[in-house]
C-alpha cells in the first residue's frame, strides 16, 4: 500500500486514527497504514491529541508565527496617515525613503491599495492632448483668508463674529481667490493667488501663464474654462484674441469636462492650501511657488506613468524631435 505522508484526512479520520493509538493499543506503524498515512503524520496528530485533545485535531493556519522583515507597526501607520491625506504610494514612498513595491504592498494589506476606498470614484476623464499647449484648462478656486492663529476667516454666518474680532485686530477679511492652469498634455501648471474672479483679472491671469509656458518652450493654441463670469467677459475674449487662443468652453452642468484642472485643484488643496499650518494669508501665499515648483519637477504624477510634469514635458519635446 502506498503510504501518503500529506495526504489530507478529515476530522473524523484524523480521530479515528489517534483513537486506535490512544485507547485501542495499536501501533504507530498499524494505525498510520489503515490510515493510508506516513509513520510519521500519524505520531503528528497522536501527539496534539495528548496534549490538547479534540482541539488539537483541527487545521491550524500556515502563517508563520513571526515575520522579522515585515515593515514595522509604526511605519505602517505613517504610511496609512500618509494615505488618507491623498498621498500616492509613490509619493509615500519618496516621502519616507522606502520603495514603492513595499508601500504598494503595505496599502494593499490595509485595505487603501485604491484611492476609491477612500472616498467614492469619479467619472473617468479619458482623453489628453498629445502635444504641450494644444489646451490648458484654466479655472478659480475660492479660498478664505486666514484671520490669524490658524483661523480661516471664511465670511460664512457661523463666523461672522470671529471675522469682526478679527477686523477690529486689523487681520484680513474675506476671501482669496486662487487662479490655476494646467496644461492638458504635461499636467504642467501655474497658479496666482489674486484679489477676485473679474474679468480683467482673469484676463490678466491668462496673459501671465501663456508667457509661463511660452518660457518653457509651449506654445499656447487653445484654452478652457468653465461658463463663470469672469471667462465670459469682454476683457477675457479680447485676450484670447489678442494671444490668438481658441476658447472652449464646458458644457452645463458638465465640471468633468475640466477635469484636469478640477483634479488640480483638489492636490493644490491639499498639498498646499489645506494641508500645512499657516499663520496668515500671505505665509500661505508665500508658501506657493515651492509646493509648485514640488509639483512640477519633482512630485511622481500617477497619470504620467509617476514622472513629473517638466519630465514628461521633456519627453514629449525628446519624441517631437525625433519625428522632425
Amino acid at each position: 500500500m502506498q503510504l501518503h505522508a500529506n495526504a489530507a484526512l478529515s476530522l473524523n479520520q484524523r480521530r479515528r486514527m489517534v483513537v486506535r493509538v490512544v485507547e485501542d493499543g495499536w501501533s504507530l506503524a498499524k494505525a498510520a497504514e489503515a490510515a493510508e498515512v506516513s509513520e510519521r503524520t500519524c505520531s503528528k496528530w497522536v501527539g496534539r491529541y495528548r496534549v490538547e485533545g479534540d482541539a488539537g485535531l483541527r487545521d491550524r493556519s500556515s502563517a508563520p508565527r513571526s515575520i522579522p522583515h515585515r515593515t514595522a507597526a509604526d511605519r505602517v501607520e505613517v504610511i496609512e496617515a500618509l494615505r488618507r491625506l491623498r498621498m500616492t504610494a509613490a509619493e509615500i514612498a519618496e516621502c519616507l525613503g522606502m520603495a514603492l513595491s513595499t508601500v504598494s504592498a503595505v496599502l494593499t494589506r490595509l485595505g487603501l491599495g485604491k484611492l476609491s476606498r477612500l472616498e467614492p470614484p469619479e467619472p473617468p476623464n479619458r482623453y489628453e492632448r498629445r502635444h504641450a499647449g494644444e489646451l490648458i484648462h484654466v479655472d478659480v478656486k475660492k479660498l478664505g483668508r486666514i484671520a490669524g492663529a490658524g483661523h480661516r476667516a471664511t465670511g460664512s454666518r457661523a463666523s461672522q463674529a470671529a471675522n469682526r474680532r478679527a477686523r477690529r485686530r486689523g487681520a484680513p477679511k474675506g476671501w482669496e481667490f486662487v487662479h490655476v492652469c494646467v496644461d492638458d498634455a504635461t499636467r504642467l501648471a501655474y497658479v496666482e493667488v489674486l484679489a477676485d474672479e473679474q474679468g480683467p483679472t482673469a484676463a490678466g491671469f491668462l496673459r501671465r501663464a501663456v508667457a509661463f509656458y511660452a518660457a518653457h518652450g509651449i506654445t499656447v493654441q487653445r484654452v478652457m474654462s468653465d461658463n463663470g463670469a469672469c471667462y465670459r467677459s469682454v476683457a477675457h475674449a479680447v485676450v484670447c484674441r489678442a494671444l490668438g487662443l481658441r476658447h472652449l468652453r464646458t458644457r452645463p452642468y458638465r465640471p468633468r469636462t475640466n477635469g484636469k484642472a478640477e483634479r488640480f485643484i483638489r492636490t493644490l488643496l491639499a498639498g498646499w492650501a489645506y494641508g500645512p499650518i499657516y499663520g496668515t494669508s500671505a505665509e500661505r501665499t508665500a508658501a506657493l511657488d515651492g509646493w509648485l515648483w514640488t509639483y512640477n519637477h519633482r512630485r511622481p504624477h500617477g497619470a504620467l506613468s509617476h514622472k513629473p510634469p517638466a519630465t514628461r514635458l521633456d519627453d514629449l519635446n525628446n519624441l517631437a524631435r525625433n519625428y522632425t
